[in-house]
């Protein structure tokens, strides 16, 4: 791992901006802990919304059902899924945002992104690959990091998004980029009334990771 992938992620591992630098009501209501999974080395990146409560506890990225269904499409081993110098996993926030009063995760904390997002991909050269997990992730990475507007990647929705993804599809930067949605089981539903998803995107998925893993 180089010197400045070290600094930075040192210097992520210690951020508390969401903590000490928010007014009192936009406050992370625990302490920071940022979960992330980076080498220098890796060409594919996940990037998900934020980590969950078990991946708060744990410290390792999608250590929860929605890790064993994501590693199902991918169809990668959970060796191969928790190598950082095979895949990198960089969420659009670094930390558990906390829990609205319905009990679901809320949103990442918009604070992340813009902090860290850019100077953290500049770094890593080596990524191809990159799966944009909800649809935060591809605001972001598809709509030059307009991460908070309502609608997904290039002004469509999350389906729309995925739907119209073709492989070989290449953002600004010249990384391939595959839409998914949120492998969370509340998406069953979403699963159900998209069969498409299943016989078209994640054949393709697969073929693409594999070929960054061989």
């Amino acid at each position: 791992m180089n010197k400045p992938l070290n600094r930075l992620l040192k210097d992520i591992r210690m951020c508390r901006v969401c903590r000490d630098g928010v007014e009192a009501e936009y406050v992370l209501p625990h302490e920071p802990r940022p979960v992330l999974q980076v080498s220098s080395a890796a060409r594919i990146c996940i990037c998900g919304q934020a980590p969950g409560t078990r991946v708060h506890a744990s410290g390792v990225p999608f250590t929860d059902p929605s890790g064993d269904r994501l590693r199902d499409w991918m169809g990668v081993s959970e060796a191969e899924f928790h190598d950082a110098k095979r895949i990198a996993i960089i969420p659009m926030g670094f930390c558990f945002p906390g829990l609205d009063a319905k009990g679901g995760d809320l949103p990442p904390r918009k604070e992340c992104a813009p902090l860290w997002r850019a100077r953290l991909f500049a770094i890593l050269p080596e990524i191809e690959l990159i799966l944009l997990v909800g649809g935060y992730a591809q605001r972001w990475h598809m709509d030059k990091g307009a991460a908070r507007t309502p609608r997904s990647g290039r002004g469509q929705t999350l389906t729309e998004t995925v739907r119209n993804w073709r492989p070989g599809e290449r953002g600004d930067d010249g990384r391939e980029l595959i839409p998914l949605p949120h492998p969370s089981w509340r998406n069953n539903i979403w699963l159900k009334r998209n069969p498409w998803f299943k016989t078209r995107v994640l054949p393709a998925l697969k073929r693409a990771v594999r070929a960054r893993l061989e």
